[in-house]
């Protein structure tokens, strides 16, 4: 049988054998308590990382933003994000449905929040028939934006604006460990300038499920209890939490042979006249690009024909994330399956 290729996300990514022995071994007890050692240990490991006095254990990064926002805020106040981030684009208006909070989607050219276009949508506090700005929201890296890097010292200009104006600053870091290794960067020089942060141990470092959110020791207190309330409270769930816990002591690092496949990948297609794509726009694992061709097909679906799975990006892009189930070799044949149906396409 032909090899599949599936490039749709670093969400597909299936435990390692040592992952899952750390999983098997993993010592339980019934976290609702506190009594799970192993989901103790990952959440003290995790806070430490993130420079955070505290962090909880979530199902999903989804519920881990979602957790964040309802302590953050309540009915009525509003949370500025970038119109393309997973907050407003995929989160299915939950910030609505579980915290009655309004969502401030802010138009970007590139994805990314600055004091220019974020200070002239802050509500006057004046203001008594108006919505009051509370939270101000970042993503890094930025998925729709290709996995594009907030630099520390942009989350430091927000960081300012957030305090002039007594905002509360959340990170969805669903990716946030490819922004610091990519930059070689502590995380916690990224995290430093948030009240709360959001970080997936799935995706690129390979667990099979879960996030953990970390701030102050009051924050995740509450957060516990509203955890309780969305359904998150959970038995015996080490034997997950262990998954985390060794992604989070030895996946990490990887995480640059994964942004190397990228660029390789980018570099490859971008050798093809009809495929639209800036390599130099590649900085962590996720590819961006464009097909031309004389007929309007359906690429995605021609592609996983050949084998080589994808998704749709921003902006009629089609987009592909390498992970750790993805080997230099599989770059280089994806590439070339895409690069020669392009070309047999065009040449009809």
């Amino acid at each position: 049988m032909k090899k599949v290729i599936d490039l749709r996300s670093d969400t597909v990514t299936k435990p390692s054998e040592a992952m899952r022995k750390a999983m098997y071994e993993a010592e339980v007890g019934d976290d609702v308590f506190k009594e799970d050692p192993t989901v103790n240990e990952l959440e003290d490991y995790a806070a430490e990382l993130l420079g955070k006095e505290a962090a909880l254990f979530v199902m999903s990064g989804v519920m881990g933003n979602q957790i964040c926002l309802h302590v953050n805020g309540k009915p009525g106040d509003e949370v500025i994000c970038d119109i393309n981030s997973h907050i407003f684009y995929y989160e299915n208006g939950s910030p609505a449905i579980l915290s009655g909070l309004q969502l401030f989607p802010v138009y970007t050219t590139n994805g990314f929040l600055t004091p220019e276009n974020v200070i002239p949508v802050i509500r006057p506090i004046e203001a008594y028939y108006m919505p009051r700005t509370k939270i101000l929201t970042v993503e890094n890296t930025h998925n729709r934006a290709g996995g594009r890097i907030y630099s520390v010292e942009a989350i430091k200009l927000l960081k300012e604006v957030a305090v002039k104006h007594n905002l509360t600053m959340h990170l969805d870091g669903a990716r946030i460990w490819n922004a610091a290794v990519e930059s070689n960067r502590d995380v916690r020089e990224f995290t430093s300038y948030f009240d709360t942060v959001t970080a997936c141990l799935s995706k690129g470092l390979g667990a099979p499920v879960g996030s953990v959110i970390a701030g102050s020791k009051e924050f995740i207190k509450e957060a516990f209890r509203v955890r309780k309330s969305f359904g998150g409270g959970t038995r015996q769930i080490g034997i997950v939490a262990a998954a985390g816990l060794y992604a989070l002591k030895n996946n990490i690092p990887r995480l640059a042979e994964d942004h190397k496949n990228a660029r390789n990948f980018a570099n490859l297609l971008a050798q093809n006249k009809f495929i639209e794509i800036n390599p130099l726009e590649v900085e962590t694992n996720i590819v961006m690009f464009g097909v031309n061709s004389r007929e309007n097909l359906d690429f995605i679906k021609i592609f996983a024909g050949e084998g080589v799975r994808l998704l749709p990006g921003t902006n009629g892009k089609i987009r592909a994330i390498t992970h750790m189930d993805v080997t230099p070799d599989d770059v280089l044949t994806a590439a070339k399956i895409i690069s020669d149906k392009v070309n047999e396409i065009n040449s009809k």
